[in-house]
């Protein structure tokens, strides 16, 4: 009978073991999946920064070159601003089709993809 309570006792410590080890590794997949997903954020964040003065930047200069062939500099923005205007309503109108959810399958992807897809 003592060799069963025995035997019990080490089932039961390596259950708990096992339970430990495997709550574990859960964490440790879950925080590989966020800075994973913290760093895809960070690093496409620097390069929409990049890109947007790039942008500003030509957009001023395109600003001053429309205004120079209408005659007045600040026609030239904005007849610019004019067209983000429009730009930014028809954005405003597709962005659930053009962006909210080819990001959120990007999101999903990054979350359940595995390591070995990566290296591929």
């Amino acid at each position: 009978m003592k060799d069963k309570v025995i035997l019990i006792e080490v089932l039961f410590e390596k259950v708990e073991s096992y339970l430990k080890t495997t709550l574990e590794l859960y964490r440790l997949k879950a925080i590989d999946k966020i800075t994973d997903l913290f760093a895809t954020i960070v690093s496409s964040l620097i390069i929409a920064v990049i890109v947007a003065l790039f942008f500003m930047l030509i957009s001023v200069g395109l600003a001053l070159y429309l205004g120079e062939l209408l005659g007045k500099d600040y026609y030239g923005f904005f007849a610019l601003g004019g067209f983000y205007a429009l730009v930014a309503l028809v954005f405003a109108m597709k962005r659930k089709v053009w962006l909210e959810n080819r990001l959120n399958d990007y999101i999903i992807k990054q979350i359940f993809k595995d390591k070995k897809d990566v290296h591929n």
